[in-house]
Protein backbone atom coordinates (compact mmCIF):
# COMPACT_ATOMS: atom_id res chain seq x y z
CA UNK A 1 0.00 0.00 0.00
CA UNK A 2 1.58 3.13 -1.18
CA UNK A 3 0.84 6.42 1.01
CA UNK A 4 -1.72 8.07 -1.19
CA UNK A 5 -3.63 4.56 -0.68
CA UNK A 6 -2.97 5.19 3.24
CA UNK A 7 -4.46 7.96 3.23
CA UNK A 8 -7.76 7.47 1.31
CA UNK A 9 -8.05 4.26 3.49
CA UNK A 10 -7.94 6.89 6.44
CA UNK A 11 -9.93 9.20 5.09
CA UNK A 12 -13.13 6.74 4.32
CA UNK A 13 -12.54 5.02 8.17
CA UNK A 14 -12.70 8.63 9.64
CA UNK A 15 -15.38 9.63 7.55
CA UNK A 16 -17.23 6.34 7.89
CA UNK A 17 -16.70 6.73 12.23
CA UNK A 18 -17.74 10.53 12.18
CA UNK A 19 -21.29 9.17 10.48
CA UNK A 20 -21.86 6.46 12.61
CA UNK A 21 -21.29 8.68 15.49
CA UNK A 22 -22.77 11.80 14.37
CA UNK A 23 -26.23 9.39 13.76
CA UNK A 24 -25.72 7.61 17.51
CA UNK A 25 -25.33 11.24 19.03
CA UNK A 26 -28.94 11.70 17.15
CA UNK A 27 -30.80 8.75 18.44
CA UNK A 28 -32.70 8.75 21.43
CA UNK A 29 -29.82 6.93 23.38
CA UNK A 30 -27.08 8.86 21.67
CA UNK A 31 -29.08 12.08 23.61
CA UNK A 32 -29.37 10.66 26.40
CA UNK A 33 -25.33 9.59 27.01
CA UNK A 34 -24.86 13.57 26.06
CA UNK A 35 -27.27 15.01 28.65
CA UNK A 36 -25.63 12.40 31.49
CA UNK A 37 -22.38 13.93 29.83
CA UNK A 38 -22.92 17.94 30.46
CA UNK A 39 -25.24 16.72 34.22
CA UNK A 40 -21.37 15.19 34.62
CA UNK A 41 -19.22 17.58 33.84
CA UNK A 42 -21.42 20.42 35.62
CA UNK A 43 -21.48 18.13 39.03
CA UNK A 44 -17.53 18.07 38.55
CA UNK A 45 -17.06 21.55 37.80
CA UNK A 46 -19.05 22.30 40.89
CA UNK A 47 -17.04 20.27 43.14
CA UNK A 48 -13.99 21.43 41.85
CA UNK A 49 -14.77 25.32 43.08
CA UNK A 50 -15.98 23.57 46.20
CA UNK A 51 -12.25 22.83 46.43
CA UNK A 52 -10.98 25.20 45.13
CA UNK A 53 -12.67 27.91 47.57
CA UNK A 54 -11.48 24.96 50.40
CA UNK A 55 -7.90 25.26 49.25
CA UNK A 56 -8.29 29.71 49.00
CA UNK A 57 -9.45 29.06 52.67
CA UNK A 58 -6.75 27.05 53.93
CA UNK A 59 -4.16 29.28 52.16
CA UNK A 60 -5.73 32.04 53.66
CA UNK A 61 -6.00 30.69 57.31
CA UNK A 62 -2.20 29.72 56.81
CA UNK A 63 -1.39 32.97 55.43
CA UNK A 64 -2.91 34.37 58.65
CA UNK A 65 -0.88 32.26 60.90
CA UNK A 66 2.34 33.08 59.31
CA UNK A 67 1.89 36.76 59.80
CA UNK A 68 0.76 36.36 63.41
CA UNK A 69 4.15 34.26 64.10
CA UNK A 70 6.56 36.78 62.06
CA UNK A 71 4.66 39.53 64.64
CA UNK A 72 5.02 37.49 67.41
CA UNK A 73 8.72 37.17 66.84
CA UNK A 74 9.27 40.86 65.59
CA UNK A 75 7.68 41.99 69.27
CA UNK A 76 9.40 39.59 71.02
CA UNK A 77 13.09 40.59 69.66
CA UNK A 78 12.25 43.85 70.23
CA UNK A 79 11.01 43.67 73.66
CA UNK A 80 14.34 41.81 74.34
CA UNK A 81 16.17 44.52 72.65
CA UNK A 82 14.82 46.79 75.64
CA UNK A 83 15.35 44.98 78.65
CA UNK A 84 18.96 45.03 77.56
Amino acid sequence: MNNNQKFLAGLILGAAAGAIVALFLQSDKGKEVVSDIKDAAAKAGEKFNESMANVNEEINDLVNKGKSFAEHMQTGKQADNTTV
